[in-house]
């Protein structure tokens, strides 16, 4: 009897939350309780802060995690992340790869102090631009300066070879400019991005191969299809919401980036999973089943980022977003605070690769945090 009792006052309390519209903690329709968000994204963001110490490389998988934080700091004013992220700055004295002999930079891949030019060593100027922002101490952006008007002073169009690169120095440029006034910053970002189109975007589709080695039919899926690498795709997703957030409304080519975002998303749209995810191989996903993170959550934060915007239509694809952090919030998201289901560091699908809920990542956790900053955003308005 008492048993009976307590079931009835359960859902009394559950159906008054309801009826209430999301007061007494229970959901609401724009996919959360904002405190829910707010713990999801301090419970991910404190785990990974006490596993990983502030002192490690510029690199772009460790730097990819601090554009993350660092929007997880302007939703939260936890002042905490700020002081992780400043503190791997001032660790890193605000470079990336370090060689001062301009004869020598590269931006083929490479890890050595010599590939200078090479947009995985660029991505850390983001996170120094945004720093910047808070305390405008010319140090913070001195390297960044130097490293990106070098490169704008070549003829060279085709640094951004590999979609990967649209995520770590499109935004570079906005901030760049937003530090500086200097308009060549983003002239060159569309001679650059206009260079990455040709090469690896298919029109078709509206999604981008990895890189030139795998577009159709030269690279084919297992089962012959067109292979679109989730996260890939995901960076330049995310890619062009960090740019349009900083570019003037006046920029002339305002109107074509937006044009890709727009189209971009309803790509992406049916390829969705049930559950939530994308997955690694986004039209063949039979190529690498599976619920995959990275890709998922750059996917969900542009998706956000764009309804906040008001660049894609909240109908449309709030059910999608909703979804995709649905996923992250009860799948990816381990009990103790891991981010699960990361694939691992790599270029491609790979078939038979394990991904599971312990793989976990810098980038992972970054694009994460980026998801739930959005979300935040949406419940605010």
């Amino acid at each position: 009897m008492l048993m009976k009792l307590k079931n009835c006052v359960s859902g009394l309390l559950l159906t008054l939350g309801i009826a209430l519209g999301g007061c007494a903690g229970a959901p609401t329709q724009n996919g959360g309780n904002r405190t829910e968000v707010l713990a999801a994204i301090d419970k991910v963001n404190s785990y990974w802060q006490a596993h990983a110490p502030a002192q490690d490389s510029p690199f772009w998988n460790v730097a990819a995690y601090h554009t993350g934080n660092m929007e997880a700091y302007r939703v939260t004013g936890n002042e905490s992340y700020r002081r992780y992220t400043e503190t791997w700055a001032e660790y890193n004295q605000w470079t990336g790869a370090r060689s001062k002999d301009k004869s020598t930079w590269k931006y083929n891949y490479g890890e050595t102090p010599d590939h200078v030019l090479f947009g995985d060593w660029q991505i850390c100027f983001q996170v120094y631009a945004d720093l910047y922002q808070l305390d405008k101490d010319p140090r913070k952006i001195a390297r960044a300066r130097e490293v990106m008007e070098y490169q704008m002073s070549t003829p060279n169009k085709d640094y951004w070879w590999w979609v990967d690169g649209l995520y770590m120095a499109m935004p570079v440029m906005t901030k760049m400019y937003r530090a500086t006034g200097n308009r060549q910053y983003l002239d060159k970002m569309y001679e650059y991005y206009s260079h990455a189109n040709s090469i690896m975007y298919d029109p078709l589709e509206k999604l981008y191969y990895r890189d030139a080695r795998y577009v159709f039919p030269q690279h084919k899926s297992v089962n012959g299809k067109k292979d679109f690498w989730s996260r890939g795709d995901g960076w330049a997703f995310a890619a062009l919401a960090r740019v349009l957030s900083e570019l003037p409304q006046d920029d002339p080519h305002r109107g074509e980036y937006v044009q890709r975002l727009q189209d971009m998303a309803g790509a992406l749209l049916p390829l969705q999973q049930p559950e939530g995810y994308w997955t690694r191989s986004l039209i063949d996903p039979a190529h690498a089943p599976g619920p995959e993170t990275s890709g998922t959550a750059f996917f969900t934060y542009g998706l956000l980022w764009g309804i906040n915007n008001g660049l894609l239509p909240r109908d449309r694809y709030l059910p999608a977003a909703q979804r995709g952090w649905q996923y992250l919030t009860t799948v990816a998201l381990q009990p103790d605070g891991k981010l699960g289901y990361v694939q691992p560091i790599g270029d491609r699908a790979i078939p038979g690769q394990v991904v599971d809920q312990n793989s976990t990542s810098h980038f992972g956790v970054g694009a994460f945090l980026l998801a739930g900053a959005e979300m935040v955003r949406l419940l605010d308005k």
